[in-house]
């Protein structure tokens, strides 16, 4: 159906041209070449037709050729028609049709005999021009001499819209008639860009052999269509389905072709090919997919090692190799026993496609009739391929076994039975005594395990004392184990009895003392066996102890035998029951006996009470009776060391063939004899040994209390407390009851109580209130007492009231001897006569009676004084720029108390801060004032001016003068000097100059005074003012110049407070001061300075510094008692205000003037010379020091603060740090602010009542557990 589509679309398209060409010839004469391109369409459709009908009958390829076949019907046809003279007449060359590959060039002739004529061409009826360049088609173009008559069409790469029909046009002219060549067909092959394939070339397919698979090609726009064949490992796949199709543009065709294909095994790892080819290809193009055939593995193969398969050895390591070939994917192998699986490891070698698995194993007679098989199969067997071996198993017998006793007495018959373990084949038995050969008397075969057989041979046989010791042998041998003998041997054992028996050992009659150590041996000579000596006491067989930790009394030793003698010996360490026993020694029927003499003390020295219970009052009469003892021993007693007197009973029979004895004592008892003890002792004047044994008294008496009872128990409040109990009592006391006030502690113990096992009761977190009486109550069951122990709690002192704050007005000429110390009874005063302003501030208060903590409390004293400006310098200055853009910030701040106001002028002249152009904020903290005023868009005509700040309070006034200017270069750095050295650096530190209001960097010049030329270096960080110069030599002069610079210029070096000059010091020279000068004279060879003045001046500063020790000395020692012990820290219930030695806690308030306001950091931050450098400092105070535990704030609890320093002065609870550097606060000592650590009560409770204004009726009112002291 596609291929009648096909040739009905291009039987229209021809029919359709041939419409447009008549409509644009029409003013032509009619042409007979035109007639026969008029029929072309028909001639090609009917080509195509035959060729079809040609294709069908092709079995291995398919052409698909038909514009071929068209385009050389057509061009048979053209050179067969009969071009007219007139026509050729004036042409002496004419073009002929062209078939041209894309992309290549082509060329169409036309030589006309008429030259000057007017020559054209026209592609499809359009005609070109005359031009050679041919307008509107770049790559078109005439060549040839025209002269000649030479109009060659010439197109360079040709593509498919050059496809068409071209003739030579020549126009009419003087010489010639208008002529027309007749038309060719330029022909452009268009080759195929590509094949597409499914499945997608450059894959791998996984397919399974035998399946059929379907494949298909699809070629790119070409023309002609391009022929399409497929190749399957190399060989070409008939019978394929092919299609052509229009493209994607005019004249060009795509061809589908589908091939079915069924895989084999031999086709794994190859290629399946689309091959596309076609007129304008010179090769084939070509994609591929390869293919991965699965196919089943080969049958597997079992290589047995040996030529006698199946057949094996017992113990024998059976190594059997299985081995399948082939198989996509390879072959999974596994062994099976009986059919199941044994071994599921194989390898693979995927070079030449095998599977191997090895099965090792070491055969055992159970193995008898095994089947191994192996298995080999993988994910495209259509079943599982076996191949499999019976084992044939020979084995030995693995044991054999003799029945019977080889021991008999001489002259009987011994019967032994001989059995084989299962062996395959049977096995024959015979017997051998020594080397002589005994005949069975039956022999016998049975079915055993595993296929094989159980031998057994029955021997009957006198024996006589000769064969004793000789081998008794049962042998069995086969023809299948000819190298393999296996025996069973036993020794003969014949019995006969001892000819003699006697004993050796000390002689009859000899005493022996208990513990003394004794040999006996019993000793017999012949028999078989060895004769089996037995010892007897008093006819009891002796045994040595079972428990070896005990001290062996009896060792019994083993047989030993000497030749024909055998001996056993007997150790003994006498004890009194071998007094006088029979020792005896048996073998067989044959014995021997002696007898042992062994004297000993009393064996059991034991004291008999009447009466089991004691008490105080009761008689006692003891009896101490000695047991039994050789020779016979006197008893005597004694309590404590104290000799007692007795009655002594007469002697009596006793054990072990001894004397007995007995001895009685009477005693009256009291609660002192507790725990004494009565001895009683046996004497034997004959062994010179004494034995004793005493009864110790157990009196029950009721608790009796001790001399050594502590009665008074000190303690500290706050703290742990023991009252002791110090009571003797039999039996132990029951319990201890204490009450307190009339109510009993628990005996469990509280929260703040527990009663130890002794009776000791012990408090902690001890409080005034348990002051007082406890009373314990001890009882037993013997009856009860009862003691009183006070305990006296000692506790820290208590502040009551603090004057806080203090004020007073500053007077003149104080001294230290103006503070008075004033106490009266539980008050103490500080008394300051002519308060002065170095006097403000925190003043401590404490109460200490030896009880820790001592009571603390702050009272500060607050010192009204007039407003102190703060004058930096002579006049401070200020830069800015004056082009009206710009401003600036002029800082004033001042000291006084009560608040101050602040006024500013200009050049004398009040400030209207009514001016949007002014703005000042002012700002409060405790003592110190600020104000700053902000000037905006500065004018160098009307603000570089003197501004007077003026502090103003109910004391006084003070004022300091501010220079607003213009920007400029830096003023010199002042001050610079050595703060430390080395030998090869030197560290130096300066306070900067004016800056000229732009950002400064610094830079040192330096050199060495003996080496001409200086050195420069850069100070970084640029804002520092310190640094480290590095790379210096060793005991070497040096001289330093800084150089202060900004964008306008550098300072210079004029100044000579920024030049200094110092020596490093030697490798070997000590550490010392550093050796430096500023410079305040000429250069070396300038007259020196007379000496007196030197002299003079350096006396003056000598004076004024020891007059500075000496105020500060007495300052620091002022101070250091005012701070002295504060180093705790508490918790108070309410946040307290941070105490500072000026004269209130940091805070900030708004100012009154109309245009005060709080700003920010940021806002307050402009640009101008600092102030804190130049700043004369109050009076020295202590350093303030980090407390541990992180303080930032007061919160001792024992200190009573006020509520407000001064009613004006709001607080607005600034966080620390709002304001950053800008003030120079005056901080407490290193101690005052450091407070313990331990929480104390509530400070405003905790002296509403004492110990002394304690109700004790309210305080018994309650029972004793519920007050809240103990608990």
């Amino acid at each position: 159906m596609g291929g009648e589509k096909i040739r009905e679309r291009k039987r229209e398209r021809c029919q359709k041209r041939d419409k447009e060409k008549s409509k644009r010839q029409r003013h032509r004469q009619k042409d007979p070449y035109r007639e026969k391109a008029t029929g072309r369409c028909r001639r090609q459709v009917v080509g195509i037709a035959e060729a079809r009908r040609r294709r069908r009958g092709m079995a291995l390829r398919i052409p698909i050729r038909a514009p071929l076949l068209f385009m050389g019907l057509l061009t048979t046809g053209l050179a067969q028609l009969q071009i007219p003279a007139s026509t050729s007449r004036g042409f002496w060359a004419l073009p002929e049709n062209m078939t041209v590959v894309e992309g290549a060039a082509a060329e169409l002739l036309c030589g006309v005999s008429a030259p000057g004529s007017a020559v054209q061409w026209a592609k499809d009826g359009l005609l070109l021009g005359p031009d050679p360049r041919i307008p509107g088609f770049p790559r078109y173009h005439l060549v040839g001499d025209p002269t000649r008559g030479e109009f060659h069409l010439h197109i360079e790469a040709c593509d498919l819209s050059d496809d068409a029909e071209y003739e030579c046009q020549v126009s009419r002219s003087e010489t010639g008639l208008e002529l027309v060549s007749p038309r060719v067909i330029l022909s452009i092959l268009v080759p195929p860009k590509m094949l597409q394939m499914t499945p997608e070339a450059g894959s791998t397919v996984t397919w399974v052999a035998g399946q059929e698979y379907e494949v298909s090609c699809v070629s790119g726009d070409a023309k002609p269509a391009p022929d399409i064949t497929f190749l399957q490992s190399g060989q070409i796949i008939p019978h394929i389905t092919a299609n052509v199709n229009e493209g994607s543009q005019e004249k060009l065709f795509t061809t589908e072709a589908t091939a079915r294909v069924t895989p084999q095994s031999s086709d794994d790892g190859q290629l399946l090919i689309c091959e596309g080819s076609s007129p304008a290809l010179d090769t084939p193009i070509k994609v591929s997919v390869t293919m991965n055939v699965l196919f089943p593995p080969g049958p597997p193969v079992i290589e047995w090692p040996g030529l006698d398969e199946g057949h094996v050895r017992a113990g024998q390591s059976l190594e059997l190799q299985c081995m399948a070939r082939g198989g996509n994917p390879p072959a999974t192998l596994q062994w099976l026993k009986n059919g199941q699986p044994m071994l599921t490891a194989w390898g693979t070698e995927h070079a030449q496609a095998v599977a191997r698995s090895m099965l090792v194993m070491i055969v055992r007679p159970e193995d008898h009739g095994t089947r191994l098989s192996c298995e080999a199969h993988n994910s495209v067997s259509k079943g599982i391929q076996e191949r499999g071996v019976t084992l044939q198993v020979t084995f030995p017998p693995s044991a054999i076994t003799i029945l019977g006793s080889a021991s008999q007495s001489e002259n009987k018959n011994v019967t032994l039975s001989c059995i084989t373990k299962s062996s395959r084949p049977r096995v024959l038995l015979r017997w051998w005594l020594g080397w002589r050969q005994l005949l069975p008397t039956e022999d016998t075969v049975m079915d055993g395990l595993h296929g094989g057989y159980i031998s057994m041979s029955n021997l009957t046989f006198l024996v006589r004392r000769e064969d004793n010791g000789l081998t008794l042998t049962c042998e069995a041998f086969s023809e299948a184990f000819t190298k393999e003998t296996f025996k069973k041997s036993l020794t003969l054992n014949v019995k006969y009895p001892a000819q003699k028996l006697w004993i050796e050992g000390p002689p009859e009659g000899q005493l022996l003392r208990a513990g003394t150590r004794v040999r006996l041996v019993c000793l017999a000579i012949g028999g078989n066996p060895d004769p089996s000596l037995t010892w007897y006491k008093d006819s009891r067989p002796v045994t040595e102890p079972r428990l070896s930790q005990e001290p062996r009394s009896v060792q019994l030793g083993n047989l030993e035998k000497s030749g024909s003698i055998v001996s056993r010996e007997l150790v003994l360490v006498t004890s009194p029951s071998d007094n006088q026993a029979k020792f005896m020694c048996k073998a067989g029927q044959l014995s021997a006996s002696m007898q042992l003499v062994v004297q000993f003390p009393p064996t059991n020295l034991t004291i008999l009470a009447n009466v089991s219970v004691l008490r105080p009052g009761d008689a006692l009469n003891l009896t101490c009776v000695s047991v039994s003892s050789n020779p016979p021993v006197s008893l005597s007693w004694d309590k404590e060391g104290e000799k007692l007197e007795g009655v002594t009973s007469p002697p009596r029979s006793a054990p072990f063939k001894g004397s007995a004895a007995a001895r009685s004592v009477l005693l009256r008892i009291s609660s002192g004899d507790h725990g004494h003890r009565v001895t009683c002792s046996a004497h034997s004047a004959g062994l010179r040994e004494t034995v004793s044994a005493f009864y110790r008294l157990n009196v029950l008496y009721p608790p009796e209390f001790l001399g050594e009872q502590v009665l008074v128990v000190t303690a500290v409040e706050q703290g742990e407390a023991l009252l002791p109990v110090s009571v003797s009592a039999n039996p132990a006391p029951e319990a201890f009851n204490w009450t307190f006030r009339g109510y009993r502690l628990s005996p469990g113990g509280g929260p703040r109580h527990r009663i130890l096992s002794s009776g000791t009761l012990q408090l902690w977190n001890v409080t005034r209130a348990d002051d007082g009486l406890y009373q314990l109550h001890c009882q037993n069951s013997e009856g009860t007492a009862e003691a009183l122990v006070r305990l006296d709690v000692h506790y820290a002192p208590t502040i009551r009231a603090l004057q806080d704050p203090t004020e007073g007005e500053e007077e003149e000429n104080w001294s230290l001897d103006d503070m008075e110390k004033l106490s009266e009874g539980s008050t103490g005063r500080l008394r300051i006569h002519h308060a002065k302003l170095a006097q403000a501030g925190a003043y401590q208060c404490i109460v200490d009676n030896g009880v820790a903590p001592p009571a603390r409390g702050l009272v500060r004293l607050v010192v009204r004084f007039a407003p102190q400006v703060e004058h930096p310098t002579p006049l401070t200055k200020v830069a800015a720029a004056g082009d009206s853009t710009s401003s600036a910030t002029l800082h004033c701040r001042a000291r006084g108390v009560p608040n101050i106001v602040f006024t500013w002028t200009k050049n004398g002249v009040p400030l209207d801060l009514q001016d949007p152009r002014y703005t000042e904020h002012t700002y409060h903290q405790g003592g110190v004032h600020s104000s700053l005023l902000t000037i905006a868009n500065v004018s160098a005509a009307q603000d570089y001016a003197l501004f007077t700040c003026t502090a103003t309070n109910t004391l006084g006034s003070d004022h300091t003068n501010i220079q607003l200017v213009s920007i400029s270069r830096p003023d010199p750095p002042s001050g610079i000097k050595v703060v430390s050295m080395t030998p090869y650096s030197v560290g130096l530190e300066w306070k900067p100059g004016f800056d000229g209001g732009l950002p400064q960097t610094f830079q040192i010049r330096y050199e060495a005074l003996e080496t001409p030329g200086f050195l420069y270096m850069d100070v970084l960080p640029p804002q520092a003012t310190t640094f480290t110069l590095t790379g210096l030599q060793p005991s070497t002069r040096y001289r330093v110049w800084l150089l202060a610079s900004n964008a306008l210029g550098d300072s210079g070096l004029a100044d000579k407070g920024s030049q200094i000059s110092f020596t490093t010091p030697g490798l070997d020279q000590p550490p010392e001061e550093p050796d430096y000068q500023v410079p305040t004279e000429q250069p070396a060879g300038f007259p020196e300075l007379p000496l007196m003045p030197v002299l003079l001046a350096v006396g003056g500063l000598l004076l004024l510094s020891n007059a500075s020790c000496v105020a500060g000395f007495l300052w620091q020692r002022r101070l250091r008692r005012l701070a002295e012990g504060i180093s705790e820290k508490t918790k108070a219930d309410s946040k307290e205000d941070r105490i500072r030695n000026d004269y209130e806690e940091s805070q900030w308030t708004e100012g009154l003037d109309n245009q005060s306001s709080t700003v920010s950091t940021k806002d307050m931050e402009p640009y101008y010379h600092s102030m804190k450098d130049f700043s004369p400092q109050l009076p020295s105070t202590l350093e303030e020091v980090s407390c541990p535990g992180g303080f930032t704030g007061l919160e001792e609890e024992n200190m009573i603060f006020p509520g407000h320093l001064y009613d004006e002065v709001g607080r607005l609870n600034t966080p620390a740090g709002t304001w950053g550097p800008l003030y120079d606060e005056v901080q407490l000592g290193p101690r005052d602010l450091c407070w313990p650590e331990d929480e104390y009560e509530n400070p405003k409770g905790i002296y509403d009542q004492v110990a002394g204004d304690l109700d004790p009726m309210e305080m018994d009112s309650l029972p004793f557990e519920l007050r809240g002291h103990l608990v």
